[in-house]
């Protein structure tokens, strides 16, 4: 047998399947590295749309914070009646009322930011179910004055969120 025809058939094969890979190689790259320019000339063109867009998410954000502050939340909201339970119900119905208006903001808040605020929110009702559940708690002006002495000695979730969204709204510049 003539291995001659085989041993041409293979010089012309192999160089053309090696071109053939290069050159995948070299599109494939290329359309990536397009593809890669593309989405960063869009985003640069909506950065500067989306910033006071976000700008908007951030002070709604404080607000609520602030509206959920409990020395804020309790000067605002009066008790509906003397019974501790109800006026405690009512206090986490406002905040979570208060949440719920502000759900869709976190579009536009990193999830570390997302997670503060969820975090103070879940704190601030945490903070009121323990005060209901003290012995020195009788009625709902006691639970008031009871939650706004506690916060006279510390720092409130909501002033925890507040100072981490402001530092987050800062490093946007």
């Amino acid at each position: 047998m003539d291995a001659s025809p085989l041993i041409t058939l293979l010089s012309y094969t192999i160089p053309s399947l090696v071109t053939g890979g290069v050159a995948y190689y070299l599109f494939t790259a290329h359309f990536k590295d397009q593809e890669n320019t593309r989405r960063w000339l869009l985003q640069r063109e909506n950065k500067p749309a989306l910033l006071p867009l976000r700008l908007q998410a951030y002070e709604r954000m404080i607000l609520f914070a602030e509206r959920i502050n409990p020395s804020q939340l309790l000067v605002r909201i009066a008790p509906i009646s003397s019974d501790t339970a109800d006026y405690q119900n009512y206090i986490i119905a406002q905040i979570e009322q208060e949440f719920e208006h502000n759900l869709a903001q976190q579009i536009y808040l990193s999830v570390q930011c997302w997670s503060v605020i969820l975090t103070a929110k879940n704190a601030t009702i945490q903070m009121i179910r323990l005060a209901a559940k003290n012995e020195k708690v009788q009625d709902a002006d006691s639970l008031r004055t009871f939650i706004l002495t506690e916060l006279f000695d510390k720092e409130s979730p909501s002033s925890t969120a507040i100072a981490y969204i402001k530092q987050e709204v800062s490093q946007l510049w």
